[in-house]
């Protein structure tokens, strides 16, 4: 669900809580517009709702709580036509934050994320199908979660990614027989 910082500045309504409550805790609450993690929290309590929200309205005047997932995040990159290897994120702390993303050693990443060809098949395939609905065009990546259930759930489309010899779509590049030069060629080519 999405909150404007009218409707949170005016206090939060029983319609509000009571979509709230449908969803369940915990939940995740994020700005709309932020990148990084900035301004997220995980809220398991309801008496810690206002100072997440607080904290996220201090980056977008919108902000979404959405249902907290449980399981692995992954991340898949595509270069023009080519899907490469998913990469599975195991945090150390509670989510891929900002700090687990920029400042932490403890970080793992797995790449491929999925050992079982048909697992990685087929959030390869709901990847393609996502940037294609999208009408996603050149490079970037989307991200997913899997559920307790084994079920995948996208969480967004990055369009414009790191691309530092750190960051994700590279990683996933090297794993494919790519290396950074050609992988930034490859983008070059495909924006002209």
């Amino acid at each position: 669900m999405a909150l404007t910082r009218a409707q949170f500045a005016a206090g939060l309504s029983t319609d509000v809580e009571q979509q709230i409550a449908a969803l369940g805790l915990p939940v995740i609450i994020k700005p709309s517009r932020e990148g990084s993690s900035v301004g997220m929290s995980k809220v398991s309590e309801s008496c810690d709702l206002a100072s997440a929200l607080a904290l996220a309205f201090q980056h977008d005047d919108e902000v979404l709580v959405e249902k907290w997932l449980s399981g692995p995040e992954f991340t898949v990159a595509i270069v023009g036509e080519e899907i490469l290897p998913s990469i599975r994120i195991q945090a150390a702390g509670t989510f891929y934050d900002y700090e687990a993303k920029y400042l932490s050693d403890e970080t793992q990443y797995f790449c491929p994320g999925f050992e079982d060809p048909a697992r990685e098949s087929a959030i390869q395939n709901l990847v393609l199908k996502a940037w294609n609905v999208l009408g996603c065009k050149g490079w970037g990546r989307i991200d997913v979660m899997l559920d307790s259930d084994g079920q995948f759930y996208l969480l967004e489309a990055n369009t414009s990614p790191g691309m530092t010899s750190h960051s994700l779509v590279p990683m996933a590049a090297r794993q494919a027989g790519m290396s950074f030069s050609q992988l930034v060629v490859r983008i070059l080519d495909l924006a002209g």
